[in-house]
């Protein structure tokens, strides 16, 4: 069975993180996960902090196992979420969409380990200088925000700047994916898409039937404009906001026309109206199952893939 220094870090059986996606990522969702040996991950999102703290109440009803909270520092809630982190004194908090400089200090006075998502070399080096216990090196693959940077380039320089340990994201949604990172010179991964696909992820059928029918070419990326760049599905929604962003939309009119998109797409499965978050990985998700079983699954494929790596040399 593969192990890591994660998994020793953390106490969890395999070294696998369940992404902080936002009104997706809940206490249902990230109790299946921890209790299949991985890390499950309630996303904050744009949610206020009572939301938060009850999801995390719910995965602690549902596990015993550790379970993590991230934190969007772009939301208007981020600092209220901060403090319930600090409050329910979470086994770990990931960050993402932002600089957690501001809220270090608390989470490691709560003993909380702070794991950020970094999506360049520079913030990877920043919070290792802060006390992160590790680093999710994101490549722009991945769905949701997404940075400039391919996993496959991101993660080997990020291994090469920290001693940390790094947890590898985007891209990932089988064995193949998982030891390639492990080759890279990751100790973990983080899948997101992989997991929308798991039972106990409560997303509208829509969302669910989109994300099992994708093809190779299903996503496009909205908001450079505006600096916050998204990963989605094409959707009626995603091709009107790209004609909106290089049409001239002013930029309030544009921020005001993502707001709720990806709720809407969460719980009404709105075409129209609703962002589908999604990673161009989403054409290898082919089955809903449960989340133990998808942890399983690619960390059995990931084994004799390394096993073999060595076949390579004469």
């Amino acid at each position: 069975m593969i192990q890591s220094q994660i998994c020793e870090l953390l106490g969890i059986r395999y070294p696998v993180f369940q992404g902080g996606m936002a009104w997706i990522a809940d206490g249902k969702l990230a109790a299946a996960v921890s209790n299949g040996g991985g890390l499950g991950i309630v996303a904050a999102g744009n949610a206020p902090a009572e939301y938060v703290r009850s999801q995390l109440r719910l995965a602690r009803s549902l596990t015993e196992k550790p379970v993590g909270l991230n934190i969007m520092l772009m939301s208007p809630y981020a600092a209220e979420v901060a403090q319930v982190a600090a409050e329910e004194k979470v086994a770990v908090v990931t960050t993402g969409a932002g600089n957690p400089s501001a809220y270090m200090d608390k989470w490691l006075a709560a003993g909380i380990r702070v794991i950020p998502v970094v999506a360049s070399v520079a913030m990877a080096k920043l919070v290792t200088r802060l006390g992160a216990a590790a680093v999710i090196a994101e490549g722009g693959e991945s769905g949701g925000h997404v940075g400039e940077l391919t996993t496959m380039v991101l993660v080997p320089q990020v291994c090469d700047a920290t001693d940390l340990p790094v947890v590898a994201a985007g891209g990932i949604a089988d064995g193949r994916g998982v030891a390639a990172a492990f080759l890279l010179g990751a100790q973990a991964v983080q899948m997101g898409t992989r997991f929308l696909s798991a039972r106990e992820c409560s997303i509208h059928p829509v969302y669910k039937e989109k994300i099992l029918k994708a093809t190779d070419l299903c996503t496009m990326v909205t908001g450079k404009r505006l600096g916050h760049p998204v990963r989605s599905l094409r959707t009626p929604f995603a091709r009107a906001y790209w004609n909106a962003e290089y049409g001239g939309m002013p930029d309030e009119e544009l921020e005001a026309l993502g707001t709720g998109a990806l709720r809407r797409a969460v719980q009404e499965g709105d075409q129209e109206n609703g962002c589908f978050l999604a990673g161009q990985i989403a054409a290898m998700v082919k089955k809903e199952q449960p989340a133990a079983e998808i942890i399983q699954e690619v960390m059995a494929q990931a084994e004799p893939v390394l096993l073999g790596a060595s076949r390579w040399i004469k």
